[in-house]
């Protein structure tokens, strides 16, 4: 269990990132149209998302704040412990697929298997897709961080994003869609142009979130300053990224 403030941080984001990108490759089976959004001089009209990208602001935030107090090495921890956690939870579903359903079941065989059926194709691309965006996005972080001198959390936040979700969509929509045979590559193109923009607009809505929660956590941390002086490392969570 975690003994310190600082180590208490590391496991609360840590569940936030692990929960939330857990749910999205479970939910991501399925496609909504979403409404005309604008912002500044970005418009969406009619973009066709999977319902997957609901929980990934939260991914993005979590990963800003874990990179920002934890390093690379914090954020290194989650992601191989996430991909784990997906490996187990694409072993499961394949098990259970393979349960023939009671006849008086709510939800029949055909219907289970339709719909996780098709979070395993978007689990698979997932193990590849979000191991990598996830290490391009700490690289980018951290090169803007040291390019700024640690000013403009903004830009590193908002700029890490924008790189790794490129790598993040052209995977994830190639393995989950376009292998399977679910969608053409001309009817996939539009779809991961949209979460991609989607996934842009988002980033850029929730920076006032990561700024909310680096000024939350520099609060909850303030009675653990003067230990942290003397202490090498947390006792839980990873060494602290330098300032």
């Amino acid at each position: 269990m975690p003994r310190t403030r600082r180590d208490q941080v590391y496991f609360i984001l840590g569940g936030f990132f692990l929960t939330n990108a857990i749910l999205g490759e479970l939910i991501g089976g399925m496609l909504f149209q979403v409404p005309e959004l604008s912002l500044g001089g970005l418009r969406l009209s009619g973009v066709i998302l999977s319902v997957g990208v609901i929980p990934w602001p939260v991914v993005f935030i979590t990963t800003d704040l874990v990179n920002e107090y934890f390093g690379k090495a914090g954020v290194r921890r989650l992601t191989f412990l996430t991909v784990g956690m997906i490996l187990y939870c694409f072993l499961v579903l394949y098990a259970a697929m393979g349960v023939q359903a009671w006849e008086k079941s709510p939800v029949s065989s055909e219907v289970f298997r339709t719909v996780f059926g098709q979070s395993m194709w978007i689990i698979a691309g997932s193990l590849a897709a979000f191991l990598v965006s996830q290490l391009v996005d700490v690289m980018v972080f951290l090169g803007f961080r040291g390019w700024t001198g640690g000013r403009m959390l903004w830009l590193r936040a908002t700029g890490s994003t924008v790189v790794s979700q490129v790598v993040d969509t052209c995977v994830v929509g190639w393995i989950a869609f376009v292998l399977p045979g679910k969608l053409t590559f001309a009817e996939w193109v539009p779809l991961g142009i949209g979460s991609y923009a989607y996934k842009l607009a988002i980033a850029i809505l929730i920076t006032p979130l990561i700024y909310l929660g680096h000024f939350l956590i520099d609060r909850y941390l303030e009675q653990d300053m003067d230990a942290s002086t003397t202490a090498a490392e947390p006792t839980f969570g990873p060494e602290s990224a330098p300032s």
